[in-house]
């Protein structure tokens, strides 16, 4: 039943009679949108018990929209509103306050150069689906009922053993936390180990959000220059040496994609140790590298129970899985483990039983292996592609993992103005500099390459860019 017509009904004497309101509403809603031709409308008895009025006045306020052709009945099927019926047809009706629904960023589902969406060309949907059938005629009652908050045991355990195999991370079922994504595991640690006024190391450049999540919680963002060896951990010890957590991308800085230095790595969980304080260590992309075999994450050269590691499934399966983990130190448990019956809602049990048979079959192996080769190759064939029609336009840095590449802009081009010429023209690309914190920034798009399947969609992607500049 549409909304509109919920609210309490008015009886004041000089008001509108009652069955002219419920007229009335219809027609709103009818012209809205929110009830569309052929859509069903509730019988009379159904809305007069609803609605706390006699059933006679809800039949005189159908007989009404049915004389002007608004509904029509459709016998044991019940009454409809009137197929093709046009909203713009619908006669005047009186204001209806109401707010619109946020849906964010107006976009297609997928555009070129969208950053953080993996091939989707390339995922095995039946193998995929395959398991969801099984898991779907396995269910029992029990698995009706309300997911555990911090994950299903199984997809836990299988989580813990590719960590320890794929990032050199050994930790229990216990110590991971299945959570909706890096925004939910940045908020559970906020919530949990940290207070307002804090400090927290975070890169410069880094994740929008990043910054965005430690604003919101009143904490002190200390942005640290990012450069060819990551963090600069000497210039964090300079300006806040009693910072309370650092949040770093060690494998592939985000968004430069350089190497956090083992130096820099041994200095930063140094820092952590000494000061007890946390590292919040997000490894968005980091199996995605094609110089050499993926580096071990910093969460494995943690000796004394400081970093937090924090990975997602959606970059590296599909993102509308909405599915990210958690690990935290042992000493932890007990403490993440209380917060999240406090905060946390439980992610579906049928995605996560998919994931967790996903991984122990060994798809989720073969699929990562697959797909490091495959964009190896896309990642080749954009940067050919868009060094050859761009020319000395754009330079393309080397980098050696991610799934984006950052394309330096020449003659002083406006990377904000240019990003936002090129969404107004059917192509994403994020602005580099928005990415960073303060008066002192770099200029550059970023432009993910996982769905360009060829150097010559590059070219031709290339051409538009061209145009544009």
């Amino acid at each position: 039943m549409s909304p509109t017509l919920v609210p309490t009904l008015s009886t004041n004497p000089g008001d509108t009679p009652i069955y002219r309101q419920i007229y009335d509403r219809f027609l709103a809603a009818i012209a809205q949108g929110n009830l569309q031709p052929g859509d069903r409308i509730p019988s009379a008895r159904a809305l007069a018990k609803e609605l706390g009025v006699a059933r006679g006045t809800v039949e005189l306020a159908y007989s009404l929209l049915h004389a002007e052709g608004y509904v029509q009945p459709q016998g044991q099927a019940g009454t409809v509103i009137t197929p093709g019926l046009l909203a713009t047809s619908v006669g005047k009706t009186p204001p209806v306050e109401h707010t619109a629904l946020s849906t964010g960023p107006t976009a297609p589902a997928l555009l070129p150069f969208q950053m953080g969406i993996p091939a989707l060309d390339a995922f095995p949907r039946k193998i995929w689906a395959r398991l969801g059938a099984r898991q779907l005629r396995a269910t029992q009652t029990v698995d009706l009922s309300y997911p555990p908050v911090n994950g299903l045991p199984a997809l836990r355990t299988a989580i813990a053993a590719h960590l320890q195999v794929a990032r050199g991370i050994h930790c229990s079922p216990a110590q991971v936390f299945i959570t909706a994504g890096y925004r939910e595991s940045v908020s559970l640690i906020i919530q949990t180990l940290l207070k307002t006024s804090d400090q927290v190391w975070t890169e410069n450049p880094c994740y929008p959000p990043t910054r965005e999540l430690l604003q919101h919680a009143g904490l002190t963002d200390i942005p640290l220059s990012a450069d060819a060896q990551g963090m600069d951990i000497a210039k964090g010890l300079t300006l806040a040496p009693d910072a309370k957590a650092a949040i770093v991308t060690p494998a592939h800085q985000s968004p430069l994609s350089v190497t956090l230095s083992l130096p820099r790595r041994q200095s930063l969980l140094e820092w952590a140790e000494q000061q007890q304080s946390w590292i919040i260590e997000d490894d968005y992309d980091g199996e995605y590298r094609y110089i050499s075999r993926p580096l071990p994450a910093l969460k494995s050269l943690d000796r004394h129970g400081r970093v937090l590691y924090a990975g997602t499934f959606s970059k590296v399966l599909f993102p509308g899985i909405r599915l990210a983990y958690l690990v935290v130190p042992e000493a932890l448990v007990s403490r993440f483990d209380a917060m999240s019956r406090i905060l946390g809602n439980g992610s579906p049990a049928l995605t996560q039983s998919i994931v967790s048979a996903f991984i122990t079959e060994g798809h989720f192996a073969r699929h990562i292996q697959r797909m490091r080769k495959l964009y190896g190759e896309r990642r080749t064939a954009t940067a050919a592609g868009l060094a050859k029609v761009l020319g000395k336009a754009m330079r393309i840095d080397p980098q050696p993992g991610g799934m984006h590449l950052i394309a330096r802009l020449a003659d002083r081009h406006s990377d904000t103005e240019l990003a936002q010429r090129l969404r107004d023209n059917g192509l994403y690309a994020h602005a580099l500099s928005r990415w960073f914190s303060g008066a002192t920034h770099e200029s550059g798009l970023l432009l993910g390459f996982t769905n360009i399947r060829s150097q010559d969609e590059a070219e031709e992607l290339g051409q538009k860019i061209r145009t544009l500049l």
